[in-house]
């Protein structure tokens, strides 16, 4: 799974490509690095990156049902009312009753989650620096620019319905 690149093609000689200059070689070495470095910044979060999602989604979008939030993260329904109740438990979310529906329950971030959500995105902030390091402002825009194209791309042909679950799995293979 080598790559054709200016870099790789100045560096093949009768020996081949060397392992730096694949593709594959290099998105799996960041992303595990990202993987890595992220899941330290969101430890002590119930349940994680799915834990994180949740209370980003909730604080972002506001208040929305459970089960409009279980759909729309693509978790489990049961999966979701334990990752509530521990949510709850830290006191981040809260389950409030929806007007328009009595059987309903609404998730609203608290001001703690809120705060927690704060303080988890200067922890992501700091983990893309670390990871991204070797790059100047300019060049770490010009990076995220293309790597979204090329993700947006890659997901148009093969789409990832659920980022958090694929970024467990990366971190199981480690």
């Amino acid at each position: 799974m080598t790559s054709s690149s200016p870099e790789a093609s100045t560096t093949q000689g009768a020996r081949g490509t060397s392992v730096e200059a694949d593709l594959g070689w290099a998105l799996g070495v960041v992303f595990r690095r990202y993987v890595k470095q992220s899941g330290l910044a969101l430890e002590g979060v119930p349940g994680g990156p799915r834990g994180y999602q949740v209370l980003a989604t909730a604080n972002a979008e506001g208040p929305k049902r459970q089960l409009d939030l279980a759909a729309q993260l693509e978790i489990d329904r049961t999966v979701m009312t334990y990752l509530l109740d521990d949510l709850e438990k830290a006191g981040v979310v809260q389950r409030q009753p929806d007007p328009a529906d009595r059987r309903a329950r609404l998730i609203v971030a608290t001001p703690k989650g809120v705060e927690l959500l704060c303080d988890l995105e200067r922890r992501l902030r700091a983990t893309e620096d670390e990871v991204m390091g070797g790059l100047d402002d300019g060049e770490r825009l010009i990076f995220r620019m293309l790597l979204q194209r090329v993700a947006r791309q890659a997901n148009a042909v093969d789409p990832v319905h659920n980022a958090c679950t694929l970024a467990e799995d990366g971190l199981a293979d480690s």
